[in-house]
């Protein structure tokens, strides 16, 4: 089994300063614990990634009408409840 820091790699990131005493003011206000920092960046970086991958299918499928991507939905929707269903019977 690996440990945490196996799993983890180290970041050497500059910010401004006013950034980093807001986010540390925000995490001492928040009850900081050993790896808040760490922890609030790698899900700002989420964020931000999911943020992008909705905005390129966006822009992808801009073309496409809503209909079309709603029925491509409730099409993908109906075979996980029919597999879903399926193993619990």
């Amino acid at each position: 089994m690996k440990t945490a820091d196996e799993n983890n790699v180290r970041w050497t990131i500059f910010v401004p300063k006013d950034t980093d005493l807001t986010l540390r003011t925000h995490l001492a206000q928040a009850g900081l614990k050993k790896g808040s920092l760490s922890k609030f960046v790698a899900d700002a970086v989420a964020w931000r990634l999911f943020d992008l991958n909705v905005a390129a299918a966006q822009a992808h499928n801009q073309a496409v009408p809503s209909r079309e991507i709603e029925d491509e939905i409730e099409q993908a929707l109906d075979e996980v409840r029919r597999e879903r269903f399926a193993k619990s019977t």
